[in-house]
């Protein structure tokens, strides 16, 4: 009878080891990881080279292609292979033949954003915060995940606004896509951590009404993205910026406003590629 009773009481401390870890974890949602931050944090002062075509994809399926389009001044047309597309510092002059899914804005300039946005637009992230608080986006939409650095602008002539905008990063098809949007100052070493390895780059060159063009550059060539598309230029000719860099970047115009991109087709030395428009 004695050993009837223990033979049931260890079996009923092993069904509670068995199954009470996997009702637990059932019940809790894992947390979105970033792929652009993995290394990035633990590396303090690291500059990241981009993937090469072949590092890209060893051991992985290729993932699809992203089309980026320019739509004019700081705002590209982002469409995933899983059929989001995202407009980017969206203030509804520059539009996409449809709304988009997704739109991403900044406040530095009504050329960067609009309080009345199309109402089909699923989400709307602002790269302010509106409680007073630091905008803080972490959000997965369709095959899209999507999340904010935040920086400070310029409020008046002599003083800084904390956390007015944001470099918006979106992780489609195994890329990390970086927005500077209205980009006020270089950034440090805690921004860098943030930002992790950019695959693809968008950037102001205008040369002043962000930063000067010699900032610009130094932020460019800390990121060192695989693909630089330039943006937001008024004023000084795109050449202008594009003499900052030396012979480690290749230059080329494109024939139209659009882009299609991959792990695979990434280039192996960074490329700055100006869309037509810019």
């Amino acid at each position: 009878m004695m050993l009837r009773y223990l033979a049931y009481t260890f079996a009923a401390i092993w069904l509670l080891h068995a199954f009470w870890p996997s009702v637990a974890h059932a019940q809790t949602a894992p947390a979105q990881v970033s792929q652009c931050q993995a290394i990035a944090e633990t590396l303090p002062k690291a500059t990241f080279a981009s993937f090469t075509p072949a590092a890209a994809t060893t051991g992985q399926a290729a993932a699809g292609e992203v089309t980026i389009s320019y739509l004019g001044h700081s705002t590209f047309l982002i469409e995933t292979p899983g059929g989001i597309s995202i407009a980017t510092d969206y203030n509804g002059w520059f539009r996409p033949e449809a709304p988009p899914t997704v739109a991403t804005m900044n406040k530095a300039h009504s050329s960067h954003y609009t309080l009345t946005p199309d109402p089909a637009i699923r989400t709307v992230l602002h790269g302010w915060g509106d409680d007073g608080e630091p905008a803080r986006h972490d959000v997965v939409v369709g095959d899209a995940y999507i999340r904010n650095v935040t920086t400070d602008i310029r409020s008046g002539a002599m003083t800084m606004e904390h956390d007015g905008n944001s470099i918006f990063i979106f992780e489609v098809a195994g890329l990390c896509i970086g927005h500077l949007g209205h980009l006020h100052h270089e950034l440090d070493d805690s921004h860098y951590r943030q930002i992790g390895r950019l695959d693809v780059l968008m950037v102001p060159v205008d040369g002043g009404l962000t930063m000067g063009a010699e900032s610009m550059s130094r932020v460019v060539s800390r990121l060192r993205a695989a693909l630089i598309l330039p943006m937001h230029r008024r004023g000084p000719p795109i050449n202008a910026f594009l003499d900052m860099f030396g012979d480690d970047f290749d230059k080329s115009f494109a024939t139209g406003t659009s882009v299609k991109v991959s792990l695979r087709s990434l280039p192996s030395k960074p490329l700055i590629y100006i869309l037509q428009g810019v």
